[in-house]
């Protein structure tokens, strides 16, 4: 059961984090490489904020919003 633990242990360091190692290494030589997954992650959800933002304001523009307050029974 140990070895079972131990091979998952393994996997994780050195297969699976390798990036996060690098990245780690890479921080005290330049801060931009090393926060470039943080700024995917940051231009990945400003992008779908901004088309949420834009589908929300074509649903109000043709009026297909149901914004009546008896839609559900614990509103009444």
């Amino acid at each position: 059961m140990k070895s079972f633990f131990e091979g998952i242990q393994w996997l994780f360091e050195n297969i699976l984090f390798a990036l996060h190692d690098v990245l780690r290494s890479e921080e005290l030589v330049n801060w931009w490489i090393a926060n470039i997954i943080s700024w995917g992650f940051m231009a990945i959800c400003c992008y779908y904020t901004w088309y949420w933002i834009k589908q929300l304001k074509l649903h109000k523009d043709n009026d297909d919003e149901y914004q009546d307050t008896t839609a559900h029974s614990f509103l009444k």
